[in-house]
């Protein structure tokens, strides 16, 4: 993917808040990405174009030391797994895992057995584990229906996790379309000083929604008005990943969530009636033990009264529009499923 660029490569700048060094969620000082990309041709004729993306809150034991979570959905035609226990205490416990649609058991499987591996008290002498797991349909380029993703697939991305995070057609990416275009995996990352210290916001995407006809070019908010595909595809999904080292508690967490939707939006897609646009965020600030030590803990967290968590809010926004549109410029043409095929997104249509 050498010959791909990001969007700043190409001269191209969203948003008047500054990035952190990679413009990446792994930014956020402890965060880590991983990915293990599954390409196969089958004596069948099949092509598996998949993989999974794991994304790592911190890299000690999860299950044990928690941090502070919170979901939203956008638009809820998903398969996600755990949101319902993030939603309800407000904690992250296991990495973030990413795949297709009908990978969900097994990236769970793979996911639990990795922490199983890790904590011999998960089902004994303590509760079983929360694991989260996203997805998006690529059906249209992978074999999605050989389910070809195995629990070791998982547990390969959570150990190959690392703060250089590969974009474009690269793990649960493998497979996915954007906007007409090669779709997949994309970040980006925005900077605030608060009182002398540098706080990070960063954003994954998993892009896999959108035609030609929908695309709002960035700087420009112009549309190709490129006349539409006419195949008969699903309205496809994204899975977005925000994290922060900001102190915010949960619910802070989830009203910076919803802003991932004007980011979404700045981009063409509307969260049409198919669509599984997904938000789970989280905040390394505190750490939540398994095993307190004492009845009761404090924490504290940024005031909402004054600009910090407006500051925050369009952060959210210029990261999510810019890595989306790196997911699009790093992706490369992908051939597939049925001689499917998506191409690379052309820079000229910057010009």
């Amino acid at each position: 993917m050498e010959h791909r660029r990001r969007l700043r490569d190409i001269g191209i700048r969203i948003g008047r808040f500054e990035t952190g060094d990679l413009n990446s969620i792994t930014d956020i000082q402890g965060v880590k990405v991983g990915h293990k990309t599954i390409k196969e041709d089958l004596h069948n004729g099949n092509s598996v174009r998949t993989g999974v993306t794991a994304i790592l809150p911190h890299s000690d034991n999860l299950f044990k030391e928690k941090v502070i979570g919170n979901s939203y959905v956008i638009n809820g035609f998903g398969k996600t797994t755990g949101t319902i226990q993030i939603e309800e205490l407000g904690v992250i416990e296991s990495p973030i895992m990413l795949t297709n649609t009908l990978s969900v058991p097994a990236v769970t499987e793979g996911t639990i057995r990795y922490l199983l591996d890790q904590n011999d008290d998960i089902g004994s002498v303590t509760g079983t584990v929360n694991v989260v797991v996203g997805e998006c349909n690529d059906g249209f380029l992978n074999d999605i229906r050989g389910m070809h993703v195995r629990p070791e697939h998982a547990i390969e991305a959570i150990t190959s996790a690392s703060k250089d995070v590969v974009e474009g057609s690269v793990g649960a990416g493998t497979g996915m379309s954007c906007l007409g275009f090669k779709g997949g995996i994309g970040t980006s990352s925005r900077v605030k000083t608060v009182d002398g210290t540098n706080y990070t916001l960063g954003v994954l995407v998993l892009s896999n929604y959108g035609k030609k006809e929908d695309i709002l070019m960035p700087e420009s908010n112009k549309r190709l008005h490129k006349s539409s595909e006419g195949a008969n595809l699903p309205d496809g999904s994204i899975m977005i990943i925000m994290g922060t080292d900001a102190p915010f508690n949960e619910r802070q967490l989830q009203r910076i969530s919803k802003r991932a939707a004007f980011g979404l939006s700045r981009t063409g897609s509307a969260a049409a009636h198919g669509s599984g646009d997904i938000v789970i965020s989280f905040s390394t600030a505190h750490r939540i033990r398994h095993y307190p030590s004492k009845l009761r803990q404090s924490f504290s967290f940024f005031v909402e009264d004054g600009p910090i968590i407006s500051d925050f809010f369009e952060m959210a926004v210029e990261a999510v529009e810019e890595a989306i549109w790196n997911s699009l410029c790093k992706a490369t043409t992908v051939i597939g499923q049925n001689g499917n095929k998506r191409d690379e997104f052309p820079y000229h249509l910057f010009k």
